[in-house]
């Protein structure tokens, strides 16, 4: 099967001949090995995608073309970012955030989507990836949409946003009405520009982790904003929507298990979250994970090779369908040697009976 056919069998809830590599978020990766900088890989949608292409065909990986940034909402709203240089910056981060008071907070006005920060090169990139569909490609357009909580703490700042939710609940409900209709908006203009067919909505939520915010806190302040997404999302017509469940997340999980997600929906989760706990609370949509990614940094070949295996051994227990993956962004500086050892081991026990 090619990797394009073995995560199709997995969205007809079919088991695939192997496992797929899905390498979650290896723009930078990508960049380094493709030799360009870091920041290329964030401000040039040509150089990044067809960095992408060749790196996914040259360490077997199923090819998702994706152009993004993990601080994003910063610059989309109003403020600036500073793109990434050096060994130790790994992407774009905010300088100067949209808001700093409550006051200005409420007073924020919801941006053209169309015309918001790094948006109208997210159109570029995907407007190149439409134009192909390759045999290690299982969609070929990516759309952002489902990171509401994590694109409103970006607005403020995520330690603003933590006391707002305590001392100011009005102000983060005011931002995430806000973030819920441009990102919805946002999801909208990419069906009307692709369609659904090989298009996937793509959110994460690293800010929404029990790291930062408690499980009450989640149910009160993200679940309805997330939910009401997603819902959106789906009655556009997508039959499958991607979100990375980013850090820990347990105490979160019985709420995320409200969220709908397509059918199948399509989780990713870092590796705070088992694949055993992951597939209970999900017993419906594929599991994507989660090995950590600091191994990958800074582990031999050897560590590399046998965590991976003891992922695949995990995740090829899952009856709804595994995908393996780093549990978050592959680390741009890894060492060419340690992504071969992924993709070995997928080789030597990534083979279904």
């Amino acid at each position: 099967m090619t990797d394009r056919e073995r995560v199709e069998a997995l969205l007809r809830r079919e088991k695939p001949d192997r496992v797929p590599i899905w390498p979650f978020a290896p723009m930078g990766f990508c960049a380094v090995y493709s030799k360009l900088s870091i920041s290329d890989a964030y401000n040039k949608p040509g150089k990044a995608y067809e960095a992408q292409k060749k790196t996914a065909k040259d360490f077997g990986w199923v090819f998702l073309p994706m152009f993004g940034y993990a601080a994003i909402g910063g610059w989309e709203f109003g403020g600036e970012i500073k793109w990434p240089s050096g060994e130790f910056a790994q992407a774009p981060s905010v300088v100067r955030h949209p808001v700093e008071t409550p006051e200005e907070a409420m007073n924020l006005e919801m941006p053209d989507p169309k015309k918001s920060g790094i948006i109208p090169m997210m159109m570029e990139f995907c407007n190149l990836s439409s134009k192909e569909w390759l045999d290690n490609e299982p969609f070929n357009v990516l759309s952002i949409g489902g990171s509401v909580f994590t694109v409103a703490g970006n607005i403020p700042g995520p330690d603003r946003l933590c006391k707002w939710m305590i001392k100011k609940p009005e102000v983060v409900h005011h931002i995430m009405r806000l973030v819920t209709d441009w990102s919805v908006e946002l999801v909208q203009w990419w069906k009307d520009t692709f369609g659904v067919e090989g298009v996937l909505p793509l959110g994460g939520e690293p800010t929404s982790a029990n790291q930062l915010i408690s499980a009450e806190r989640f149910e009160e302040f993200a679940l309805p904003y997330i939910k009401e997404t997603q819902e959106k999302i789906l009655a556009m017509g997508y039959k499958t929507t991607y979100m990375h469940i980013c850090g820990e997340h347990n105490e979160n999980l019985p709420y995320w298990a409200q969220v709908p997600f397509g059918d199948p929906g399509i989780l990713s989760f870092g590796h705070e979250v088992s694949l055993e706990t992951a597939a209970k609370y999900f017993p419906n949509d594929i599991i994507v994970g989660n090995l950590e990614p600091a191994i990958i940094q800074v582990g031999t070949p050897e560590d590399v090779y046998e965590a991976t295996k003891k992922n695949i051994e995990d995740g090829k227990k899952i009856p709804q369908g595994y995908i393996f993956s780093p549990g978050c962004e592959l680390p741009p500086m890894a060492s060419v040697d340690n992504v071969k050892a992924i993709q070995q081991a997928v080789e030597d026990f990534g083979w279904y009976d």
